[in-house]
C-alpha cells in the first residue's frame, strides 16, 4: 500500500506528458541530462587532480621505515604464594 506500483507510475508519466507537453519534458530530461553529464566529469576532473597533486609531492625515501612489530603486551601475571605477603 506504501509503494508505488508500475501503473501509479504509468499515470503519473501520463499526467505530467499532458501538463508540460512532450517537447517541454523533453527538453527539461536533456537539460538534467547534460548536468548529470557535468558533474560526473567535475568529479572525475577532481580526482585526476588530486592524484596529480600525490604524484608532485616529493617522496622522502632517505627516511628510514620501521618494520619490527612492537612487543605484546601481557597483564601482570598473579603473584605467586611465596611473593604474597600474609602479614
Amino acid at each position: 500500500m506504501g509503494s508505488f506500483s508500475f501503473w501509479h507510475i504509468l499515470i503519473f508519466a501520463i499526467i505530467l506528458l499532458l501538463l508540460f507537453g512532450g517537447s517541454r519534458f523533453s527538453n527539461m530530461m536533456s537539460d538534467v541530462a547534460k548536468g548529470l553529464k557535468n558533474f560526473k566529469k567535475g568529479m572525475a576532473e577532481d580526482e585526476d587532480e588530486r592524484r596529480h597533486e600525490q604524484r608532485s609531492l616529493p617522496r622522502n625515501q632517505d627516511a628510514p621505515i620501521d618494520v619490527e612489530p612492537e612487543p605484546r603486551r601481557t597483564a601482570d601475571p598473579a603473584p605467586r604464594r611465596d611473593e604474597r605477603s600474609d602479614g
